[in-house]
């Protein structure tokens, strides 16, 4: 019998393997100083681009304050225990009602953390004779909220509603079998490449088939739509998703997320939610401070606005220079080069050290191999001076990926990892 660690001993992993030159630096970076436009990595000054504080709303002034002051009227244990038990509080009730109305819901519930909400709300929505459909470049969070489930689930290609159609053929000939139903899911904008679900076609489709539609829009929750509500409010399709997701993790800068949908759908989910039945309440001075930043985003459309002037300047920007940024339809900015990993290395690494610019780097198994995915979030703290110094160091970055100073100057990564 093997030891349950050799696999760890022997394979680290796609980017496991890249730790001993990458730990600290590419990843698992330091950013240091107040959250803002501009950071200090490794005691120099960057442009930040990897924050995902769309609206600002992280080291406002208003909102500093209010958290201090309810730090300093509950602490940072209040309330203790489950929501269930011992942990639930008027205040939770009144951010409920208030992000149901904002995102125009009948009900909503607080989770304590995006990633695991979402996973336990796919897990508490379906049965093991139901069967999901979902888009393959779905989230992580997604994905492993439908590796919990009992049963069966197809993908279909990404934001390809003829791939979806076929696979809601097949899903509905199996819950015909098994006796279940379907549920659809996609987020309302893609994390990675900036685009935005399909919701208007997928909603269509409700038309034609029986499912029931679930949408995690925690990049377009507070950045798309008239105000703020989301990609359903951006695309003219809010009624038509039956439960929507959020994160506070984004747009207004905190921990947390929520659920929202009909009432009777919002009873049964708080409870049997597994991740909020067993687990502690998320604490009073982050619902204290999230009810404060909902509050700006729905009477401060200045912010919003900001952030939308600095995606415009940056998106228009790289496209007038040649860069591809694909087909973003939000905040999200991917900028696409050829390269390999340690080319990829080099260049950041530039771009860091001599051009002052930050930003996430993706590379494979993320996305295929020989492409550089560097992701960038523009906030409403940027500048539009910001942005020009960024233009100016993508384009010297670019020519020296192009004229292989990056695959000299990696050479000795490449040889010490023997790719």
């Amino acid at each position: 019998m093997k030891d349950l660690f050799d696999k760890i001993y022997r394979d680290k992993g796609p980017l496991g393997k890249w730790a001993a030159q990458a730990e600290g630096y590419f990843v698992f970076p330091k950013l240091e100083g107040q959250i803002s436009n501009r950071m200090k990595f490794q005691g120099k000054d960057v442009i930040t681009w990897s924050i995902n504080d769309y609206l600002g709303l992280a080291n406002h002034p208003e909102v500093r304050q209010i958290d201090a002051e309810a730090a300093a009227m509950y602490g940072s244990a209040y309330p203790m225990g489950a929501r269930m038990m011992s942990g639930h509080t008027e205040l939770h009730e009144k951010l409920q009602n208030e992000l149901a109305e904002f995102v125009n819901k009948e009900a909503a519930y607080l989770l304590n953390f995006g990633y695991q909400g979402i996973m336990s709300t796919i897990d508490a929505l379906v049965a093991k004779d139901d069967i999901i459909v979902y888009d393959v470049d779905a989230h992580a969070c997604i994905i492993d909220g439908v590796r919990l489930h009992m049963g069966k689930r197809f993908t279909y290609k990404h934001n390809d509603i003829e791939s979806l159609e076929k696979n809601l053929e097949r899903a509905t000939k199996m819950a015909e079998q098994t006796g279940g139903g379907i549920l659809v899911i996609s987020e309302g904008v893609f994390g990675m490449r900036g685009e935005q679900g399909r919701l208007k076609e997928i909603a269509a489709l409700k038309n034609k088939y029986k499912f029931r539609f679930l949408v995690d829009d925690a990049h377009g929750f507070g950045t798309l739509g008239t105000t703020g509500a989301g990609t359903g409010e951006e695309q003219g399709v809010q009624d038509e998703i039956d439960v929507y997701f959020a994160t506070f993790a984004k747009a207004i800068a905190s921990t947390g997320a929520f659920i929202a949908a009909d009432q009777e759908i919002i009873d049964y989910l708080k409870y049997n939610l597994r991740s909020q039945m067993f687990a502690k309440s998320l604490q009073m001075q982050l619902v204290v401070g999230a009810r404060k930043r909902l509050e700006m985003l729905k009477t401060m459309p200045e912010l919003k606005g900001k952030l939308w002037e600095n995606v415009n300047a940056l998106q228009s920007g790289l496209k007038a220079r040649g860069f591809d940024i694909g087909t973003t339809q939000s905040c999200v900015t991917p900028v696409y080069l050829k390269g390999s990993i340690p080319e990829a290395m080099a260049l950041v690494k530039d771009l860091r050290e001599n051009h002052g610019i930050f930003c996430s780097i993706v590379v494979y198994p993320v996305i295929p191999k020989g492409l550089i995915l560097l992701r960038m979030i523009p906030t409403a703290t940027h500048t539009l001076q910001d942005v020009e110094d960024t233009l100016v160091a993508f384009s010297a970055i670019r020519d020296r990926l192009e004229n292989g100073t990056y695959k000299r100057l990696s050479a000795a990564v490449t040889a010490a990892m023997g790719e």
